[in-house]
């Protein structure tokens, strides 16, 4: 099957024929229909996070499932699905209490399937599987556990993008703070995320949603998905205009793109009493620092993992929410691209050209 497979980080990804195993017990094979393109694959490739190489990238997929593997009754051939890249074990102290996304056994495998190997393989070589996941691919041979089932009648292709960015962000809002209706929030990047959370926080009810970014076409795709106020951070500084708009600061303020300057800028965005909340992967182990006078506040910084999100739960709601109207996922995806283009992908991502491409099969 055809493949995109990184070798060196700040190199290309490489298209080209690789082998995949058919799944063991506990496995599932899924004939990728689309895979979205996602900043936490551009992160591994430009080597601000580590992850053992030569590996297959793509975390946000759809499909088709092909096989199963021995002892698997809840998918079968021909059901289609959305993958998770924590396959949750069910099982561990943070599933029980309904946190899966904190998984001992999903988190950090390191690119293997939970017997050690992988079920990619180039001339003998093995290949990570980036997520367990690997959608870059034609194929995916994932755990049992990743794999939801949804209805027949989403269309695969504009759902794949609910394994990460719409999840990601709506599960931010819903999920991680619960955002009341009312309420005033503060979004930092308008990127794929950054989107979902600003439609997260119209969904939930809230009276004010700010839209922070540098570039005009991002800040009128937010205004799409329901922004109610605007801010160019190159043209207006955006802590004033947030107090401004809010008179004060903002009740929640979210930043959703990967940078320790702009979590920080989110905690001073809000009200005391305000809770900020870092969605974006910042570079690895990068630090940030904050006011300890503001905590006497009661200010609050806290993390969201992949929206907090109860996969078999949430990803179906989502898709239902998409098919009844009230969740934009088609207007979502700027671009499609074969797998053959995808490096092209990747840099119309950089250069903030598109909210959400996808590589569709």
């Amino acid at each position: 099957m055809k493949a995109a497979v990184l070798y060196e980080t700040k190199k290309p990804l490489v298209v080209e024929e690789i082998d995949v195993e058919d799944p063991k017990e506990g496995e599932v094979m899924v004939r990728t229909a689309a895979a979205g393109v996602c900043h936490s694959d551009l992160h591994f490739i430009e080597g601000l996070w580590p992850f053992p190489l030569p590996a297959v990238l793509g975390h946000e997929a759809s499909g088709i499932v092909e096989k199963v593997g021995e002892g698997i009754t809840h998918v079968q051939p021909g059901d289609h699905a959305v993958l998770s890249f924590i396959p949750s074990c069910g099982t561990c102290y943070y599933c029980t209490i309904g946190r899966p996304v904190l998984c001992s056994e999903g988190r950090g495998r390191g690119g293997v399937m939970k017997d050690g190997t992988t079920r990619l393989k180039k001339g003998g070589q093995d290949l990570r599987q980036f997520g367990g996941v690997a959608a870059f691919a034609e194929y995916m041979v994932v755990s049992e556990r990743s794999v939801i089932k949804i209805r027949e009648d989403a269309p695969l292709d504009k759902v794949s993008v609910v394994g990460c960015a719409v999840m990601t962000g709506v599960g931010a809002v819903t999920n991680t703070v619960r955002v009341e209706p009312g309420s005033s929030v503060a979004v930092i990047g308008a990127g794929g995320v950054g989107l979902n959370v600003i439609q997260g926080a119209a969904l939930a009810g809230a009276a004010k949603i700010i839209a922070v970014d540098l570039l005009d076409n991002k800040l009128k795709m937010a205004e799409q998905f329901g922004a109610t106020h605007t801010v160019n951070g190159t043209k207006e500084d955006p802590l004033g205009r947030i107090r401004e708009i809010t008179g004060g600061g903002a009740d929640y303020a979210f930043e959703v793109i990967g940078n320790a300057k702009a979590i920080a800028q989110a905690f001073d965005s809000v009200r005391p009493g305000g809770t900020a909340v870092a969605v974006g992967m910042a570079p690895f182990a990068s630090e940030v620092s904050i006011s300890t006078t503001a905590l006497l506040g009661e200010k609050v910084l806290r993390g969201s993992a992949y929206g907090s999100t109860r996969f078999p739960l949430d990803i179906p709601r989502i898709i239902d929410l998409y098919m009844a109207g009230r969740l934009k996922l088609d207007e979502l995806i700027t671009r499609e691209y074969p797998l053959e283009d995808i490096n092209d992908a990747f840099a119309a991502m950089k250069n903030g050209e598109v909210a959400r491409s996808i590589i569709k099969f």
